[in-house]
């Protein structure tokens, strides 16, 4: 164990909790108790349990999030589990609270069956106003999802899925410019077809990009490959126009733009010299990324974006959650829709009006990029 890990290990044990509930009513008085608690509680129960939609209106669902994850696919470090998650989903509750004001509580959960996680969801949902699903692997995460939108009436996100796509979705936009090249014009590879992959794949294409192509562990996916998962199936109905087959050096030949949404060392210097002029290189793999962003630099990659804080253009999808379930508790929506995600990264992306090769996106802790999100949603 080194310094550093054992510095961070001694903050987290001397911090404790990073989150906690705090009163908004007083107890000042007797009149106070009787008010917020019996007998007066007694009314608002009743009316409640009459009208459960004022729920949104008189009680934590108002301002509240859930934050649940399975631990089994916790960012870099696979299924670690309910326990590995469990500081993960506490600091996006944090992110929550200290961008967005919104009260987010981690539930992790001991269990990895997907009917068995619907379940659960659906059970604790009258306390919350949106589910944010976090860091549940694939192909589990899209039923998962997909039901939860279909049975509850309140927003649910997998932020792995969306939140990665719109925040890439605005990168591209900005990278875009700085290269002087038409963003529905580029050819895109996107490398993996995981949750983020697809998710990406799926908003780019909605946007307008149509040279969108993915490859897996295989090589590129295209109709008829042999052994395609139905999810992949579908992908591959919907992107690589051109037909590509072969592997993912094939598919970067020629290529405008990269976006790594893998692992560590996929990419190589050959395979960024080998795409088009001015490419754009997003290799957003924690902590390791595809390729590292001085490696790409040498071998001719205009625009570098990673997923990592200590360099420039660092591509987080903590951009972009806090802004859209503020918007979405704000307006009382029942759902995410496409609109909304493309309205968030337009609205991320104008931002910065004159990016350049080291800024394309605001900092984590630009203060405009919660309003600007949460206003371009509730459009």
């Amino acid at each position: 164990m080194d310094k550093e890990h054992k510095r961070i290990l001694a903050a987290y044990k001397k911090q404790g909790a990073r989150i906690e509930t705090s009163a908004r009513s007083k107890l000042a008085g007797m009149k106070d108790f009787s008010l917020w608690y019996t007998p007066g509680v007694g009314a608002a129960a009743t009316h409640l349990a009459a009208h459960p939609r004022d729920a949104r209106l008189m009680s934590v669902k108002k301002n509240s999030v859930a934050v649940v994850s399975d631990g089994s696919a916790v960012l870099g470090l696979g299924n670690i589990g309910p326990y590995g998650a469990l500081p993960v989903m506490e600091g996006k509750a944090l992110i929550f609270k200290e961008l967005a004001g919104i009260d987010a509580w981690p539930l992790v959960l001991d269990t990895q069956d997907t009917e068995e996680i619907i379940r659960i969801v659906k059970a604790v949902a009258p306390n919350f106003g949106g589910i944010n699903l976090e860091d549940i692997a694939a192909p589990r995460c899209f039923e998962i999802e997909r039901r939860l939108i279909e049975e509850l009436d309140i927003p649910v996100m997998h932020d792995d899925q969306h939140g990665t796509a719109i925040v890439v979705l605005a990168g591209l936009m900005n990278a875009a410019k700085v290269v002087e090249k038409d963003v529905k014009k580029l050819a895109v590879v996107i490398v993996g077809a995981g949750a983020a992959g697809t998710a990406t794949a799926n908003l780019l294409s909605a946007y307008g990009i149509r040279d969108i192509v993915v490859t897996d562990r295989t090589g590129v996916i295209y109709e008829g490959r042999k052994g395609l998962t139905p999810k992949k199936a579908e992908l591959a109905k919907r992107t690589n126009p051109r037909g590509i087959r072969g592997t993912l050096a094939d598919a970067l030949m020629g290529s405008d733009a990269v976006i790594g949404l893998s692992g560590g060392g996929k990419l190589r210097a050959a395979d960024v010299r080998s795409m088009a002029k001015r490419a754009l290189v997003f290799a957003l793999a924690n902590p390791v990324p595809e390729i590292m962003p001085e490696e790409a630099a040498a071998a001719g990659a205009a625009v570098i974006a990673t997923g990592r804080s200590d360099f420039p253009n660092q591509l987080n999808n903590a951009l972009v959650y806090p802004g859209i379930f503020r918007g979405v508790l704000d307006l009382g929506a029942r759902s995410i829709d496409e609109k909304m995600k493309l309205r968030a990264a337009a609205a991320l992306a104008g931002l910065v009006p004159r990016p350049t090769a080291r800024k394309i996106l605001p900092n984590l802790l630009d203060k405009r990029v919660v309003r600007a999100i949460s206003r371009s949603v509730g459009k």
